[in-house]
């Protein structure tokens, strides 16, 4: 019994997300097939200064997808339906 439990509580976090979660987590992969993101950092420690750098890319970015196209499939396949609107005219995309 408290198997079955644990396992339905684990496989509802697999279920669909809400569309408004969805549509979060996609405008940030519709950015990342717009262009790659990075990072420099600068610090100092006591060993010495210490530099690096973070790149992103993504395999759309790559690919050359467009970001609308990669944002409505991801929506699509998060949350079980469309957006709620277009890529551009969502709060926050500078496209």
């Amino acid at each position: 019994m408290k198997k079955a439990l644990i396992s339905l509580i684990l496989l509802a976090g697999c279920g669909p997300k809400t569309l408004a979660e969805a549509e979060r987590q996609c405008l940030e992969r519709a950015r990342l097939a717009k262009h790659p993101r990075g990072e420099v950092f600068v610090g100092a420690s006591t060993n010495g200064p210490e530099v690096g750098f973070d790149v992103t890319v993504s395999s759309d970015y790559l690919s050359g997808r467009d970001p609308a196209a990669v944002y409505d499939s991801c929506v699509m396949s998060k949350a079980g339906q469309p957006p709620s609107r277009a890529l551009y005219d969502m709060p926050g995309w500078k496209g």
